[in-house]
């Protein structure tokens, strides 16, 4: 009843041994797989010149990878089929193998399965790509004179041992800010930002040099920083590297007042101070709105909870994680009552700060406003909230 079955592994170690393996994936899982695993992926790799199999498993919401020799992923498919998936396809410069198991018809022999094998011609002829960490597409060019200047990359151009975290950080930061350029309609071709509570200007360089030179703007990127300090270092770097449209301000996050942005950003902004960002980017008009949300005192010194939730309450470290939940969740909500369309999800820590939650918001004018203002409302309630601050900026702004 196995012949199929070892058919299958048999061909996956010969196209594996002659270098013509090109992937393999599970999927039809069964009740026995654990909870959300939906499919797992296999690809020839090369790891410190050794060849290996990668899997990819594939949850609902996550993914996990682990790499196996050839004889560890033989031995793991004997139990994965049929008793963890009914489906294996093979895929290799020479043929192209399906595997699916059928259950049989008799109901007492539920556990039962007949497998089937299936040959087809290959559709790929190409070798496959065996380098383990592909190549993603660069955002930024390391060579970057901005980047050597502000001590991220050395006269090389090669990323230094110390700033590898903030490489990470500023990459990641590109990949949202270009989601959500995509996701705005006729966005201008200089279009202004703010990077409110710009710091050392990591991010704000970034952000110039992406929107400029790979994405074709021609933008006007202002940085607002308390610390005078800063504020002359980042003017003298970008008159150095030639950024013209880049400037930075020292003033506060509440005066500053332009008649109009396209988009305001501000990471690790402490407590309140997200709120006036916030309040400001409504101000203006921002197209879209991005924070990084730093502390949430405000609304933890407020917090009398009033629902099945306080019992747990009692314990300062819950109190202080559900102060961040709930604050943030306002703030969410807080945005679609104004028309915007929100995400809430991890972004990457710094080593500033270990808070690593991001809230986006885009407008969207054309959107039917749910009921988020209700929503609000009983939040506060069960939580013995009085009053979320941005409220109080928000109704300052609308009177």
């Amino acid at each position: 009843m196995n012949e199929p079955l070892d058919i299958f592994l048999e061909k996956l170690a010969n196209a594996f041994d002659q270098n013509n393996f090109i992937k393999c994936t599970l999927s039809r899982p069964t009740d026995a797989v654990p909870d959300g695993l939906k499919n797992v992926f296999l690809r020839p790799v090369e790891i410190k010149k050794q060849p290996k199999i990668s899997a990819t498993f594939r949850f609902k919401t996550r993914d996990e990878m682990k790499n196996f020799s050839k004889n560890e992923i033989l031995e793991n498919l004997k139990s994965w089929l049929p008793d963890h998936f009914l489906n294996g396809d093979l895929f290799s410069t020479a043929e192209d193998l399906t595997l699916f198991f059928e259950k049989t018809a008799d109901k007492n022999l539920d556990k039962i399965f007949y497998p089937k094998l299936i040959s087809k011609k290959p559709q790929n002829a190409a070798a496959p790509n065996l380098q383990h960490n592909r190549e993603k597409i660069r955002l930024l060019d390391p060579a970057a004179p901005w980047l050597r200047e502000l001590g991220i990359t050395n006269l090389k151009g090669e990323v230094l041992p110390t700033a590898q975290d903030k490489w990470r950080q500023i990459n990641k930061f590109l990949e949202i800010i270009d989601s959500l350029v995509s996701q705005i309609p006729d966005y201008p071709i200089t279009p202004h930002l703010a990077d409110m509570g710009s710091g050392k200007g990591y991010l704000t360089f970034a952000l110039f040099d992406f929107l400029k030179n790979k994405k074709g703007f021609l933008p006007k990127i202002t940085g607002i920083e308390l610390r005078r300090n800063l504020v002359d270092f980042c003017n003298q770097t970008a008159q150095k590297v030639g950024f013209q449209g880049l400037e930075f301000v020292a003033a506060d996050i509440s005066a500053f007042q332009p008649p109009q942005l396209d988009m305001l950003i501000a990471l690790h902004a402490c407590d309140t101070a997200t709120d006036l960002a916030i309040a400001a980017g409504l101000r203006c008009g921002a197209r879209a709105i991005v924070v990084a949300p730093c502390c949430h005192k405000q609304i933890r010194r407020e917090m009398h909870t009033q629902n099945e939730l306080a019992p747990a309450m009692r314990h300062g470290i819950l109190l202080e994680r559900q102060a961040e939940i709930l604050t943030d969740s306002i703030r969410a909500l807080l945005l679609e009552s104004e028309g915007y369309r929100t995400s809430v999800f991890e972004f990457v820590s710094t080593e500033h700060t270990a808070k690593n939650v991001m809230i986006t918001a885009v407008a969207a004018p054309g959107a039917a406003k749910s009921d988020a203002l209700k929503q609000v409302a009983e939040l506060k309630k069960g939580f013995g909230i009085g009053t979320h601050f941005l409220e109080k900026l928000l109704e300052k702004e609308n009177r």
